[in-house]
């Protein structure tokens, strides 16, 4: 079945970047000048999704008003000649289906994702964390969503972490199928010097079978007391296997002060309108480092 639906979880409080996110959603914070959650919108739209659910809660309704029209704010700037920037927040309208769900009561990522069965419909879903804006040519999430059609398997999108990190992420027990892809027959969250299975970990992207429903139905709690997808794909790993993608591409934690300040240097570098003057101007400030 084409994998055309994706779920994006947006609810968390953002408490690693406080205060900048007691009245601003994470997810709405910059990379140059787009929120990080338009970078995931649109990295989901080139991988062949036509509709996104984005998980919230309450104080995110500004991430609903981004992906609308401003009937107002567009016809300021169609009156003043702007029509380049004009067509630019049309298109941020236009990338997709997008619709917005709350999670009412804050019980882990697992649950989040549970509140996704009715949009999924049966359908396969693609999990775009909202916290990791990955950047690359070939979009990740299409990576994982080849893997899925190649194998019929879960698939999670996995890097190699620092082994003193592990203990912070999940860690999964992978053989290698080829090239960049490995079957992972076994995962835990956050473990421990005595369980760690390999130091390959879950990272920001996932497409899942519609059964993961079913399993996080009766998924019990975890580690700090929360429902743990990781828990519920484990038992689709133990079952069936599921298939381990080390995607290509640079993954940013947009959760983490340090996170977001590398990508908003690396993709200014990048960016047509400012690239050569802030390439300047950072090699004026490496001169009193």
């Amino acid at each position: 079945m084409k994998v055309t639906k994706a779920v994006i979880p947006a609810a968390g409080l953002g408490t690693r970047v406080l205060p900048a996110t007691k009245a601003m959603p994470k997810e709405m914070l910059p990379i140059v000048d787009k929120p990080s959650i338009q970078y995931i919108v649109e990295e989901a739209v080139k991988s062949g999704i036509t509709d996104i659910l984005i998980i919230t809660n309450r104080g995110k309704g500004i991430i609903e008003d981004h992906f609308d029209r401003t009937p107002y704010l567009e016809s300021a700037l169609e009156s003043s000649g702007k029509t380049e920037l004009l067509e630019e927040l049309k298109a941020v309208s236009d990338l997709a289906n997008i619709y917005t769900i709350r999670q009412k009561e804050t019980k882990g990522l697992g649950h989040a994702i549970s509140r996704a069965k009715s949009f999924a419909a049966g359908e396969p879903i693609a999990v775009l964390y909202g916290d990791d804006v990955i950047i690359g040519d070939n979009p990740a999430c299409k990576q994982l969503i080849d893997a899925y059609d190649k194998y019929g398997l879960g698939v999670v999108g996995v890097k190699e972490v620092k082994p003193e990190d592990i203990h912070k992420y999940s860690s999964l027990k992978v053989d290698k199928l080829e090239d960049n892809i490995y079957k992972c027959t076994d995962m835990i969250e956050k473990p421990d010097d005595a369980h760690v299975l390999s130091y390959f970990s879950i990272l920001g992207r996932c497409v899942l079978p519609p059964e993961i429903f079913d399993i996080l139905e009766n998924t019990k709690p975890g580690v700090g007391g929360e429902i743990q997808l990781t828990d519920a794909m484990r038992e689709l790993a133990v079952t069936k296997g599921m298939t381990a993608v080390d995607f290509e591409g640079v993954r940013y934690d947009m959760g983490n002060k340090l996170g977001i300040l590398k990508a908003t240097v690396e993709v200014a570098l990048k960016h047509p309108e400012v690239k050569d003057d802030f390439r300047a101007y950072l090699k004026e400030i490496a001169k009193t480092l």
